[in-house]
């Protein structure tokens, strides 16, 4: 039997640090969403503002997502 990436396919290890990997990830888009609205002339205590709640759902979003992900391999 074959799969799509031959017959050995290499699977690729997972982070040992998901969820700080995730966090650093979603803070520099953060900061690029804030530096944006500054080059552009926008409202950079909007974009701070909206950035940071987005940091924060997303941060959280991935934690549950771990969190599950690990529970259900424990059962």
């Amino acid at each position: 039997m074959t799969s799509p990436n031959g017959k050995k396919p290499k699977h690729r290890p997972r982070p040992s640090r998901p969820y700080r990997d995730s966090a650093l990830v979603y803070g520099a888009f953060a900061v690029i969403v804030v530096v944006v609205a500054a080059a552009t002339g926008g409202k950079v205590i909007w974009a701070v503002i909206l950035a940071s709640c987005a940091f924060a759902l997303a941060t959280g979003w991935t934690w549950r997502s771990i969190r599950l992900r690990e529970e259900r391999k424990r059962q």
